[in-house]
């Protein structure tokens, strides 16, 4: 499965698509602190760089109310990095003192798979707007994410079809003191998702992440090794939400959580896209639904094949390729 769709909205303001690559826009533009601006270029056709077209969106709009920016699109993104994207935005950062929110990647399969998306130094950005509240990047090919100290960034997500170890461990050594929500797509093996749990110990643990009320550990084909550390890990009891959904969830792993250490105290357990039985489904809801822990159970896609001459079973991540 891939991306199917564009964000609808970030920064909790709904998504516009700046008509960058619409000579014949003759409508009015939002103003522009009621929106998250979505700015990109074609893929595999465009005489425009991204560049210019958000030196355009700059010239169009009162930048200094802009809350939210959302980086679509570049030319050639299956092979080029956003080295280019990255100068732009450091270089206008003076004329977006108000922008809080910024998500990297919004490109959907029909433009990119996820995991031929070519990124950078995601920090980089982090480190020339220490006013964001709001960060997000798409797409794992050449991501790169040192330990960075932030003061104010409160959500930070990192959508992969396969992180490499290296990015979860900078993210794991980061200090982010006011980080309330984490969402790691970790992906797989296949395509260069080679963290193990190990990689995962500082966020485990709660000492680097004093804030965090949500935590999203998902879209893993190690999903059962996760819930297994989650059982006795301590971040847990300060948690609000727990998403392990989207990965290759299985009952050893539900087990391991229901045999751990409470999660009543949870108002959310997020396990969507996963391969239970209907008697875990159940022992699952008998154990938290009576404390009012909202479930997400939902198999969605998750279907199984078995290799007709050994048996074997290949399950798979909700996003892969």
């Amino acid at each position: 499965m891939t991306v199917g769709d564009h964000l609808a909205e970030f920064g909790g303001l709904p998504a516009f698509d700046f008509p960058a690559d619409d000579p014949e826009f003759s409508g009015k533009l939002p103003e522009a602190d009621s929106v998250a601006w979505r700015i990109g270029v074609d893929t595999y056709e465009t005489e425009k760089t991204w560049a210019e077209a958000f030196e355009q969106f700059l010239e169009a709009v009162d930048s200094t109310a802009v809350r939210a920016l959302i980086v679509g699109s570049w030319a050639e993104i299956y092979e080029t990095g956003p080295e280019e994207i990255f100068d732009a935005l450091i270089a206008a950062k003076d004329r977006l003192p108000a922008m809080r929110a910024l998500f990297v990647g919004d490109v959907v399969g029909e433009q990119c798979e996820i995991s031929w998306i070519h990124q950078g130094e995601a920090t980089l950005l982090l480190d020339a707007f220490p006013e964001l509240t709001e960060f997000g990047v798409r797409g794992g090919e050449e991501l790169r994410f040192p330990a960075v100290r932030h003061e104010r960034l409160r959500k930070l997500t990192v959508e992969t079809g396969g992180m490499p170890a290296e990015v979860v461990r900078g993210i794991a050594a980061s200090d982010l003191p006011a980080l309330t929500h984490l969402d790691l797509w970790l992906g797989t093996a296949e395509y260069g998702g080679d963290a193990d749990i190990d990689d995962l110990a500082p966020i485990l643990a709660g000492t680097r992440l004093p804030s965090l009320k949500h935590l999203g550990l998902r879209n893993s084909e190690i999903q059962d090794d996760i819930c297994a550390a989650l059982a006795s890990a301590p971040v847990v009891v300060r948690l609000e939400v727990l998403d392990v959904s989207m990965g290759v969830l299985t009952d050893d792993g539900v087990a391991a959580l229901l045999t751990g250490q409470p999660l009543s105290h949870l108002t959310f357990l997020d396990l969507h896209h996963n391969y239970l039985s209907d008697a875990m489904r159940t022992r699952l809801a008998e154990a938290l639904e009576p404390a009012g822990v909202r479930l997400d159970m939902d198999p969605g896609d998750a279907e199984s094949d078995e290799d007709e001459d050994d048996g074997t079973v290949w399950r798979f991540v909700a996003v892969g390729e």
